[in-house]
């Protein structure tokens, strides 16, 4: 897994592989993060928690590894040892193994490999041009991140409320909210659950505009059988830690058919050049790591089986979970649905939650405050009411677990305490 391990007296150990240093902190919480490259293979990331203690061993760290393999769905150790340096030799610039293996897995021709989704959201705004003065539409109902990729452009993110039973975008909504600045639409596939598509696609194409697919949640997700990140111009992908599809650290990915779209993205991520030293644009630093991109490599193979394992979850809970006291989102018959949360409102979200943890279940939100609301865009003089739906799954919401990992006996669990409630 390593190569010379040196461990000093301020508990930093310095990693001696391949020729390069790496650094990492065990801090006094015992939680470990890394500065360098390495991240991948430590148990370094916040949803990690390394129950080793740092020593002259080098098994020590390798169990450290393993443990941290192992929490992240079991991904054998194919990786390391003596992989792991030929897989990110491989993936090192840009991360181009991955790149092709994620654009087949997605069925188009192009996937840029960037180094988180929230990047992945503005190269593709920038990739079609948008800037200052112009508008985009954005589902109230998401993660604050589709609104960052449009605001880091210069543009303006113009909010629309969701539907009452998909809690996606909602097509009847968005005519309204066009003006003669509006440059695009983006559709959030939340929760893993595709948006309509065509609805959408229909009003963009009478007004002129772009459609970008916002598929942070939603990796292998389909709509009329059609994958998400192959419906719009351009689809954005997050591999955060969290998600289906997840590298160790952060990552993300832009996919298109178009490739004009693809050489503009692998420019802006790359300070801007495709030519070393030839800087065309105003670039970035946004490159996927390799690292990164070779345990993607590894993920990815690795997704349809922990998919189908959601998809079990998510449909038991759908058909057992049958107290009136819960809603659940709407997945039409069209749709294929990945499950990555499964959210559900209640009366008092706050007393579920409590009601969930006395018996060993953890529960979240997704999300607390629509994105309108955010204090962040308080400037664009949004108020109450302006998005009723969003605003009250804000308020009513709350996520059940769901992971691959779930044996049954645990999701026996979850479904008679929510059947038992009675809050």
């Amino acid at each position: 897994v390593v190569g010379h391990i040196e461990h000093y007296a301020d508990d930093q150990i310095y990693i001696d592989f391949a020729s390069d240093k790496f650094e990492v902190i065990d801090n006094e919480n015992g939680e470990c993060r890394s500065v360098e490259m390495f991240v991948s293979i430590l148990p370094c990331s916040h949803y990690t928690y390394c129950e080793a203690v740092w020593s002259q061993s080098k098994q020590d760290l390798i169990k450290a590894c393993e443990n941290a393999l192992h929490f992240y769905g079991g991904i054998p150790m194919a990786i390391v040892p003596d992989n792991l340096k030929a897989a990110v030799a491989r993936s090192n610039h840009n991360g181009p193994v991955i790149n092709e293996e994620f654009a087949a897995f997605c069925q188009v021709p192009y996937a840029a490999g960037v180094n988180n989704g929230t990047s992945a959201l503005h190269c593709a705004m920038m990739a079609m041009g948008i800037g200052a003065g112009d508008e985009v539409i954005v589902p109230a109902n998401t993660y604050i991140a589709t609104a960052w990729g449009v605001t880091y452009t210069g543009a303006t993110p113009v909010f629309v409320d969701c539907t009452a039973d998909t809690w996606e975008i909602d097509p009847e909504k968005i005519e309204e909210k066009i003006t003669e600045r509006t440059k695009a639409i983006i559709g959030v596939h939340l929760y893993g659950q595709p948006f309509e598509f065509n609805q959408v696609k229909a009003i963009a194409d009478k007004h002129g505009l772009y459609v970008v697919e916002d598929c942070a949640q939603a990796h292998g997700a389909r709509y009329n059988g059609k994958l998400a990140g192959s419906l719009g111009e351009l689809g954005c992908f997050s591999f955060y830690p969290g998600k289906n599809l997840y590298a160790f650290g952060e990552g993300g990915s832009v996919t298109c058919h178009k490739k004009e779209y693809h050489d503009a993205i692998t420019a802006i991520k790359n300070q801007g050049c495709q030519v070393r030293y030839y800087h065309d644009v105003i670039g970035y630093n946004y490159r996927l790591e390799g690292l990164q991109g070779a345990v993607l490599s590894v993920s990815l193979q690795y997704l349809p089986e922990w998919t189908k394992r959601r998809k079990e979850i998510g449909r038991r809970y759908l058909a057992e979970i049958i107290n009136p006291r819960f809603t659940m989102q709407a997945h039409p018959e069209n749709t294929d649905p990945v499950f990555h949360l499964f959210v559900v409102t209640v009366k008092d979200p706050d007393d579920f939650i409590a009601y969930m943890d006395a018996r060993g279940m953890e529960c979240n939100k997704h999300y607390p405050v629509p994105c309108h609301l955010q204090k962040a865009y308080e400037d664009l003089g949004y108020q109450k009411g302006d998005c009723p739906n969003a605003e009250y799954l804000a308020s009513h919401c709350v996520t059940l677990p769901l992971f691959p990992e779930m044996t049954e006996e645990e999701v026996e669990m979850v479904v008679k305490a929510c059947n038992a409630y009675e809050g």
